[in-house]
């Protein structure tokens, strides 16, 4: 198992990797809406910090040699369903092959962000 960092995404919050790829895969963990060069929160509605999820995302997969085109599966958590078209919306442009999905409401997220979300790709 190797594990994945870069610092063109946030760092961990916990005892954990921000990334791993075993076999032909890579597991990244859940994102959340923080600015890497910042370390804040990005504050600003669903839109704005589903925007940096998937740039945050972007990075990892990148740094484990993978993209969001060899996503085969996601995993989100909103922490309001009413914001389920507006994730939507930009979701679809970052994942155009239309991965496998689950789609959660989480009564709290960390940091109390509006999404989080982890993708298992192929590398």
């Amino acid at each position: 198992m190797e594990k994945i960092y870069t610092n063109k995404a946030p760092e961990a919050i916990g005892p954990y990797s921000q990334a791993v790829i075993t076999g032909n895969l890579v597991f990244t963990s859940g994102q959340i809406a923080i600015d890497p060069a910042k370390g804040d929160v990005v504050a600003e509605g669903i839109e704005a910090q589903t925007e940096q999820v998937m740039k945050n995302l972007g990075e990892v997969l990148k740094a484990a040699g993978s993209s969001f085109e060899k996503a085969v599966k996601t995993v989100c958590f909103l922490s309001d369903m009413t914001d389920f078209a507006a994730f939507n919306e930009i979701y679809g442009k970052y994942f155009t092959g239309k991965p496998a999905r689950s789609c959660v409401a989480a009564k709290q997220l960390p940091k109390g962000v509006l999404v989080e979300v982890e993708v298992i790709a192929e590398v």
